[in-house]
């Protein structure tokens, strides 16, 4: 397959960055829509808000982003079997221009059926999202031969974009929503998907040449000879396997993370020391705090998976040193509760939060980007986007988890929290340290590492580029 021929940037194929300006200005998007969302249904109408109550709003939240990760799986598989990935991101991406200025319709303009308008703009960024999310991410698979050790640092620096897009989505749609009205930061989100869609249109031919135009099955029947729709082989299914494994010790990573994002920020705000100088540094900051080691450490991150070569961890490897990361993080979590000594007025210094920030970070680098890559490595050519909307179903699985947990812990107190998290994390990671030989045994050479050369590992596989 033609990969483009247009030269490579900083090792990577150029490709790469045109879908990390793609996937930037679509995340932004979302993100800047996402933000304003339940502040413009609660906010009065004499506001410009739909006036909700908080509880409704939060309730069409919880389906609306249960929605955004269920649909990739519909998606991909539409892509697989009859659009190709390169259509189908168009596609998406269109819909979701469409359903971010359908929410910025005045509701003048819209009255009485400003609620309507405003579902069916909605509706209209749910399937849009269905049909872009995992295709983009399957694409920058594509980029790479199989067994190409570039693939983690492309998926690093492709995770990089995503991170930029919701760092800026925050401040320009927040200010814009701020300056003009609520409808501004929807106006904000919209034009920001059309800078994604007018980007992709522009240089995918040149920078992917024939990358993601050809529905995957249609590929796979190509190199099946025979012409039948061939059952999956025995190294296929052992590689579903390992995927299915990994989304299991995924769902842990997730669940705990997430239970940071609340529990941390609570903390924060009654406990931590938050003065420097005379200046009290706003709880809300120390959000900004993982966008922004993701930025500043990703780049180095990729750079360190593409030097170290042959002698690059195995992905099992590196999601145990995510869990890993992320007990260290919470242990940080204990050492601010133990510098109050049990005194409940005492304030602990905010520098171990920021230090749990940053190894939950590592964590995320370790694991995230990591995930997306071994899934394009591991899934059967005609399933490849989606396996990529699976992946994405079990964050919707650690999100829900995540909520559980966080409605039963309210009482234990931070110490047993942030403990138990600790603990529940290593153990995972030391499981996943155990099983990992035999995954790599079940991965049959995808990531060149094969434990034991089994006959079939020996064939030569077809490239999935």
């Amino acid at each position: 397959m033609n990969n483009g021929n247009s030269g490579t940037l900083l090792g990577h194929p150029k490709g790469l960055f045109l879908l990390f300006g793609t996937e930037l200005w679509e995340r932004f998007s979302y993100y800047a829509m996402r933000a304003i969302l339940v502040l413009y249904l609660t906010d009065q109408t004499i506001h410009g808000g739909l006036g909700w109550s908080t509880q409704d709003a939060l309730s069409l939240y919880g389906v609306y982003t249960g929605l955004v990760y269920i649909t990739p799986l519909i998606g991909g598989w539409i892509a697989d079997n009859f659009l190709g990935q390169r259509r189908s991101i168009i596609i998406g991406g269109l819909l979701m221009a469409l359903g971010q200025f359908t929410l910025a319709l005045p509701n003048s303009m819209v009255d009485p059926h400003a609620v309507t308008a405003f579902y069916l703009g909605l509706g209209l960024l749910i399937i849009g999202n269905g049909m872009f999310k995992p295709n983009i991410s399957t694409m920058v698979g594509d980029l790479y031969q199989e067994g190409d050790n570039r693939r983690d640092g492309a998926f690093t620096i492709f995770y990089m974009g995503i991170n930029l897009g919701a760092l800026l989505a925050g401040i320009i749609a927040g200010s814009a929503s701020t300056a003009y009205g609520w409808k501004a930061g929807f106006i904000a989100a919209g034009i920001g998907m059309v800078i994604s869609l007018v980007t992709q249109l522009i240089f995918a031919e040149r920078l992917l040449g024939d990358v993601g135009k050809v529905p995957a099955a249609k590929r796979a029947a190509n190199m099946n000879k025979s012409g039948q729709k061939e059952p999956l082989t025995k190294q296929e299914m052992d590689r579903l396997k390992v995927i299915m494994i990994m989304g299991l010790f995924v769902v842990v990573f997730w669940a705990g993370f997430e239970q940071a994002g609340g529990l941390m920020s609570i903390y924060t705000q009654e406990y931590a020391d938050r003065m420097i100088g005379s200046f009290e540094v706003p709880t809300a900051w120390f959000q900004s705090l993982n966008p922004f080691f993701i930025i500043t450490m990703a780049p180095i991150l990729a750079s360190l998976w593409v030097k170290m070569g042959p002698k690059e961890p195995s992905s099992p490897v590196k999601f145990a040193m995510a869990l890993f990361m992320l007990a260290v993080g919470f242990v940080c979590m204990i050492g601010a509760v133990l510098q109050q000594g049990g005194d409940l007025t005492a304030k602990t210094s905010m520098l171990w939060i920021v230090a749990a920030y940053f190894f939950h970070t590592m964590g995320e680098l370790c694991l995230s980007p990591i995930g997306l890559s071994m899934v394009t490595k591991l899934a059967p050519l005609r399933l490849a986007s989606l396996m990529m909307g699976v992946w994405f179903g079990f964050n919707a699985v650690a999100n829900y988890v995540a909520g559980i947990i966080g409605a039963q812990v309210g009482e234990a107190g931070p110490m047993a929290i942030f403990s138990g998290i600790a603990i529940a994390a290593g153990l995972s990671g030391v499981i996943l340290l155990l099983l990992s030989n035999q995954l790599i045994r079940w991965m049959h050479g995808a990531e060149g590492k094969a434990v034991e050369a089994t006959p079939q590992s020996a064939e030569p596989q077809p490239a999935k580029a």
